[in-house]
């Protein structure tokens, strides 16, 4: 039986806090994933390098200059943060694909209302998750258009009253501003959420060499949403740092 739920399920709760089956595997994952840099940092101050050091490096490296191309001489600013997005997300993506997430299913409910739910269920396929990354990216860059604009001057790409033109631009840069917290979300959901239900329905109805070619599929979707949702958190701190056009 293929369960599939447009939201995650809680698994439990401890302090009147839910845990759904989306937060399980993110902890598992950003424990994960907190090792893996920390063991990357320690090599660093190695003189023998391996073959792990070697490809983070490569990784690294082609991520950094891919968003210096961005934002040229401030990209040491805003490196971390971007490319926390892209190896959050990045991981999320693929972990969702690995066999048993999504389909070793438990039991929850009461004796008279028992039904079986996902143990584990990617991140990415939770909204609340893309929600949250688009929120911080927003509201982040409203931060960093007063930081190196000032207050004064970015509100004035929003509120202009210095003719009928630059006043009505001005609503719809808000409007825009802020409608980005729904369409980065849902793209991102949208996404990762669709491709995992393909996959399920693929790997039910046909033997698992056919597929396959949707699972190598998803592993390159999982790549590229990643790289999208970056790279737009990367162009719009860009543009907040713009002065308005008169």
């Amino acid at each position: 039986m293929i369960h599939i739920s447009l939201k995650s399920d809680q698994i439990f709760s401890f302090l009147n806090f839910p845990f759904t089956n989306s937060i399980i595997l993110s902890i598992i994952v950003l424990v994960f994933s907190f090792f893996i840099f920390l063991y990357y940092s320690k090599l660093i101050k190695r003189e023998n390098k391996n073959t792990f050091y070697y490809f983070m490096n490569f990784i690294l490296r082609a991520i950094y200059n891919l968003f210096k191309s961005i934002f040229n001489e401030n990209v040491a600013a805003f490196f971390p943060l971007v490319g926390a997005f892209f190896f959050f997300i990045l991981i999320h993506n693929e972990v969702g694909l690995f066999p048993g997430i999504g389909s070793i299913l438990i039991k929850i409910g009461s004796h008279s209302d028992q039904h079986l739910v996902p143990l584990l269920r990617g991140g990415t396929t939770d909204l609340n998750t893309t929600f949250a990354l688009a929120f911080i990216t927003v509201i982040y860059a409203q931060y960093i258009g007063i930081k190196f604009l000032g207050l004064k001057e970015y509100i004035s790409k929003f509120i202009n009253f210095s003719n009928v033109t630059t006043f009505f631009v001005g609503i719809m840069e808000t409007i825009s501003e802020f409608s980005r917290i729904i369409s980065y979300s849902f793209r991102l959901y949208g996404n990762i959420f669709a491709g995992e239900v393909v996959i399920a329905i693929m790997a039910f109805l046909f033997p698992l060499l056919l597929s396959f070619p949707f699972l190598l599929f998803e592993i390159f979707v999982g790549i590229i949403q990643a790289l999208v949702f970056s790279m737009l958190s990367a162009v719009f701190y860009n543009l907040a740092m713009q002065k308005a056009h008169s």
